[in-house]
């Protein structure tokens, strides 16, 4: 009987999903995010953007999860004196943060689907760090504890002046956060105008009509899509 001659065999490796995208929308209360956030949930499954099979999982922070709609409640509408001080409110934050990449964000990812959130990190540090005054690199610190270093693709920061945020809330009722002053809310503001040039966040005029709104995330996601940011 002959000698058995070795064949090399390619062996097929099983399809990976590609990694999916991360998109933040941020900004003051009154920025329009609820109405930028619907428009893109009815728009991105259709727009081609997304990989085959990919699905669009839109988020929020707080309420993300089981706990954080609980931590939610706690922060922004806490019974009696329950109201966490500054250095409480940072903390509970960060946990919610840190369940909602456990549970939503990195297991989505993972498989390929694009993650749309109403806030992430840039609004702790805006509103624990330039609103209460609380220290950034502390911030920084949680955040990276959080996290794990995961940052989004792409931020589009819905820039919108305080006095016109005001105008829009009108007499509706504020939660714990909104109701902690207009001096609170313009270093708030003034925060994330910092952090948009600190971390190249995409800046996006809010004081245009929904749909000019609406025209330009679509404009910025279209590029994070192809790969380049304009």
């Amino acid at each position: 009987m002959g000698s058995l001659i070795p064949v090399d065999l390619q062996v097929a490796e099983p399809a990976v999903a590609p990694r999916g995208r991360f998109v933040v929308l941020e900004g003051i209360d009154g920025c329009g995010k609820t109405t930028q956030l619907e428009a893109l949930r009815t728009w991105l499954p259709s727009s081609g953007l997304l990989a085959p099979g990919a699905q669009l999982i839109v988020t929020r922070e707080p309420g993300g999860t089981g706990l954080g709609s609980a931590l939610r409640q706690l922060l922004l509408h806490p019974p009696g004196e329950a109201a966490p001080e500054p250095m409480a409110e940072l903390l509970l934050y960060a946990a919610d943060r840190a369940q909602h990449l456990e549970q939503v964000i990195r297991p989505a990812l993972a498989a390929g689907h694009w993650v749309l959130s109403d806030r992430f990190s840039g609004s702790t540090a805006a509103y624990q760090g330039y609103g209460r005054g609380l220290d950034l690199p502390t911030i920084a610190q949680l955040e990276q504890l959080a996290t794990g270093g995961l940052e989004p693709d792409l931020t589009l920061w819905l820039e919108l002046p305080l006095a016109e945020s005001l105008r829009r809330r009108g007499a509706r009722s504020a939660d714990r956060i909104e109701a902690s002053g207009e001096a609170f809310l313009q270093r708030v503001a003034d925060g994330f105008a910092a952090l948009a040039r600190e971390r190249g966040w995409r800046r996006v005029d809010a004081t245009q009509l929904p749909e000019q709104v609406a025209a330009s995330c679509r404009s910025q996601l279209a590029g994070l899509a192809a790969g380049s940011v304009s």
